[in-house]
């Protein structure tokens, strides 16, 4: 008898690829038995049945490793569980070099390894061809051997997952559509399908390569585009060992895995090919038409890397579609268009190494209200609203396909879909030799070339050919002043009745402070963890203005007005387009605005931490005495339309002052040795003001706010990490993120940031300091240790501070 479609499901899963069955699987598992998956077709049929099916272990940060290996854990017990064989085997993963820089990232990474546990080899290119005798290893520099690495039945393991949500109460149905997704005051309320409409309390986007259109339904962007992705099988080949080890050759753009007796040959190509520009076609088991001809390179590096393919068969040409966000990075979480309608789409390839972890989190993301971990890398809340827009993603998935095998270099810029956002100062600083950078789809200054050099990038791991010309913006700063174009900065207005008591609860700091006061603040959630690392300057008695990061625009609006309770007049309205932001920092820089302004810029007149509204030029802007830097200067806000006056006439001015055009590496560099965190980095939505140092932020004599208690407690009972800086002591190694942190030879924590500083001449990193007992860290025993920092296998001494390693009492901002 066929089921009967239900009229109402706590949660409706749109979508029943592998992660939709994982979702359903966990979210049982947790309690919440009301869930209906719903797949259009059958289960598999979108791009889970043609996947490779590697799970592999290693990803790019720390919580994306943590999600990879518990779905490795979960695979090896998930048919005893079930009763469902998923094929899953760990055979093992090498990835080899056949040049020095893919080797340093190799090794860069097998360090990060370190870190979260997974067992991990540096190898040589004899004991790589030792692993893999078919390959031609003459020119490996060396390789890597993961042995916890496996592969699984992508439509087996889905299956298991299926059934063991319907164990655990799901119900499961296929051949029904999902038309619609209604909604009411702001909240998902149902969906229509083409066999009627399901009221539910949640939905959740697992719809693949048709999210995108499923996110329209519900007004939800969903940026991502289907590319066509390749691999071949050949005719059986004599002599290769069957499950032998996953082999990776990103230099040669191909994975290489064992096939009944055949090597599966997968390739991750540059200038890639994006489908469905027509539209996704409502089909199932989509399989699109050979192309020899655009992987004629991939074909060449494949006969190089495995000489017995040039003399074996061709048996199967496989080209299916796959879905490829913007930034390589899958989408997860709960929109933030839309309360209660979550997304998990955008896998870019590694849906079935990601399925269980992002299957378990969104589960927990769903059933507590929150995420149980920092999982800002694959947040939904990251993406621009342009990048949704079609011809973007279009351009975009060209060149993010091959990125997937591509080097990994610190600070690489996209290279399609850009120049489309850009500041008002824009063509002025690319005159003067700005190469730019690109944060939630802005173009950024990173750094200025000097007259007769292309602002080009060359990228390496060690120092890039802009080293010594942000060192120079980096030292005008410490001794003259630099110009930083920050209109890229995040900026909200807060306003009502009930604006102070709002912000009151969500900050740490006391925000009701008189009028021109600005306060430094973390916005908290119920845990004490850090949401937001926020400026709030109240302009009147209910009225604010907060300056947030670039990169968080989108989830910082959201999350502030879903602080909002239902009692409470407050609006909060993104205003970043409205305004330019032109930092002018330096020892010089009162000098400087003195010549525009006939403002009192003294310390009396003009203390550090206060906003006035001041003449500047022609101009009424609003200049605030702070800094991300470290030292004396103004942050100047003024309407977008006289930025390039205000620029033009802050460089007159400054032109006998040493005022010197400064990008953002060098306000990396100058805030790395201030202490100053970065939100993402060094402090996320699992930290607390408590543990990385910041609780002269919190005003724990408030009657109440978001994570009081918590952080009371911390404060009390003592933190079991702590945040320090690291100075290296050889000025030959560079730090960026992940790097070991070694204290008396045990392994204690991780570099969350790092950059090179120019006033010390080295490497300086940000990390936190755990105890390998887990116990309490107390300022005692970090500052007895002895460090090192372990970079590419290597480990470097270091010294550690608590206290900022530049201007530790801040003399020099207060100038």
């Amino acid at each position: 008898m066929a089921q009967q479609l239900p009229s109402h499901s706590q949660v409706v899963i749109i979508g029943g690829g592998i992660v939709g069955c994982s979702l359903a699987y966990h979210l049982t598992k947790l309690g919440m038995t009301d869930v209906l998956l719903l797949e259009r077709k059958t289960l598999t049929s979108g791009t889970t049945w043609h996947a490779a099916g590697l799970v592999g272990q290693l990803r790019a940060t720390q919580n994306m490793t943590k999600l990879a290996q518990y779905t490795s854990n979960l695979m090896a017990g998930l048919a005893e569980e079930t009763g469902q064989e998923t094929g899953f085997i760990q055979n093992g993963s090498l990835s080899i070099a056949n040049n020095k820089e893919r080797f340093e990232e190799l090794k860069r990474g097998a360090s990060m390894a370190k870190v979260f546990g997974l067992e991990v080899d540096v190898i040589t290119p004899a004991e790589c061809a030792a692993i893999w005798p078919m390959m031609n290893a003459s020119d490996l520099v060396g390789g890597v051997w993961l042995p916890g690495d496996g592969r699984t039945n992508p439509s087996d393991t889905t299956i298991a997952f299926a059934k063991g949500a319907q164990m655990y109460g799901a119900t499961i149905m296929e051949e029904i559509k999902v038309t619609g997704v209604t909604q009411k005051d702001g909240r998902v309320t149902g969906v229509d399908t083409d066999q009627g409409h399901v009221s539910c309390e949640f939905a959740v986007n697992c719809a693949g390569m048709w999210g995108r259109e499923v996110g329209k339904m519900a007004g939800v962007s969903v940026p991502l585009h289907a590319a066509e992705h390749f691999y071949v099988i050949t005719e059986p080949i004599e002599g290769l060992q069957k499950d032998i080890p996953t082999l990776r050759d990103p230099g040669g753009y191909t994975y290489y895995r064992e096939e009944v007796g055949a090597i599966l040959a997968g390739f991750f190509e540059p200038n890639a090919k994006p489908w469905g520009m027509d539209g996704i076609p409502d089909r199932s088991f989509i399989r699109l038409g050979e192309d020899w001809d655009h992987l004629e390179t991939a074909f060449d590096a494949m006969a190089h890397r495995m000489p017995v393919t040039e003399t074996t068969g061709i048996h199967t040409f496989f080209n299916g579609p796959e879905a490829f966000t913007p930034d390589d990075r899958y989408h997860l979480g709960e929109s933030p268009e839309l309360k209660n309608f979550f997304v998990a789409a955008g896998f870019n390839s590694i849906g079935i190494q990601s399925s269980g972890g992002a299957g378990k989190v969104l589960a927990e993301w769903i059933v507590n209200g929150h995420p149980p971990m920092d999982l800002w890398d694959v947040d939904i809340r990251r993406n621009a609203p342009h990048m949704n827009n079609y011809n973007f993603l279009r351009e975009r998935t060209r060149e993010g396909l091959g990125l997937l095998y591509a080097m990994h270099w610190p600070y690489y810029q996209f290279e399609t879909s850009r120049d489309i956002r850009k500041s008002t100062l824009h063509d002025r600083l690319a005159a003067q030799g700005a190469c730019f950078g690109t944060v939630a789809g802005w173009e950024r200054p990173n750094w200025y070339a000097p007259e007769g050099v292309e602002p080009k990038y060359e990228y390496s791991y060690g120092r890039q050919n802009w080293f010594e010309y942000s060192a120079a913006e980096h030292n005008a700063v410490r001794e003259a002043v630099g110009v930083f174009d920050q209109s890229s900065f995040s900026k909200f207005m807060i306003q009502g009745r009930d604006a102070v008591h709002f912000l009151n609860r969500v900050c740490g700091a006391q925000i009701d402070v008189p009028v021109g006061k600005v306060a430094y603040t973390a916005l908290l959630n119920e845990r004490g963890g850090i949401e937001g690392d926020v400026t709030v300057t109240r302009i009147a008695q209910d009225q604010f203005y907060l300056l947030d990061a670039a990169a968080t625009q989108n989830r910082t609006l959201a999350w502030l007005k879903s602080e909002i309770q239902e009692d409470e007049f407050v609006t909060v309205t993104d205003v970043t387009s409205a305004y330019i932001m032109i930092g002018v920092m330096g020892p010089n820089s009162r000098a400087l605005l003195s010549k525009i302004t006939d403002a009192d810029l003294s310390n009396e007149g003009f203390p550090f931490g206060t906003s006035q509204e001041i003449d500047m030029g022609f101009c009424r802007v609003r200049a605030t005495r702070m800094t991300y830097v470290g030292e004396l200067g103004w942050e100047i806000n003024a309407p977008t339309e006289f930025g390039q006056h205000l620029y033009d006439a802050i460089m007159e001015a400054g032109a006998d002052l040493g005022a010197k055009n400064a990008g953002y590496h060098a306000m990396g560099s100058l805030r790395i040795e201030k202490g100053y965190r970065h939100w993402g980095d060094d402090i996320t939505d699992e930290e607390t003001p408590v543990e990385a140092g910041l609780s002269f932020a919190v005003d724990f004599k408030k009657e109440s706010f978001n994570g009081k208690e918590a952080l009371l407690a911390q404060k009390e009972n003592g933190v079991t990490k702590k945040m320090a800086q690291f100075l290296l002591e050889d000025e030959n190694y560079m730090l960026y993120h992940n790097e070991p942190i070694w204290r008396d030879g045990e392994m204690v924590g991780y570099v969350s940031s790092g950059m090179f500083s120019h006033t010390f001449n080295g490497a300086i990193g940000m990390g936190y300091v755990s105890r390998p007992d887990g116990g309490v860290v107390t300022a005692k025993y970090v500052k007895e240790g002895n460090y090192e920092i372990e970079v590419a296998g290597e480990r470097v001494p270091a010294k550690v501070s608590l206290r900022p390693l530049y201007d530790p009492k801040s003399t020099r901002i207060k100038a």
